[in-house]
């Protein structure tokens, strides 16, 4: 599992978000909970996926997974 330490604030952010919405989303979508700029939050995508915690379920369209929420559990480690 990656280290918490890797995840900054906004991939934090995105992953509460994603987590609040239960269901896959649109970075836009994403983004307006949050409170983020919808192309930053796109921009960020890629590396949410390669950690594994974000999996694409269609073109544009987002899911937290396992993994993720598992993230958002740990402890910040300072």
């Amino acid at each position: 599992m990656p280290a918490r330490t890797q995840l900054d604030e906004v991939d934090l952010a995105i992953l509460r978000a994603l987590a609040e919405l239960g269901r896959p989303a649109r970075p836009k979508e994403i983004a307006e909970r949050a409170g983020l700029d919808a192309r930053r939050v796109a921009a960020k995508m890629r590396k949410l996926r390669r950690l594994g915690l974000v999996e694409r379920v269609e073109e544009g369209v987002y899911q937290i997974t396992e993994e993720g929420r598992k993230a958002l559990e740990q402890p910040v480690l300072a």
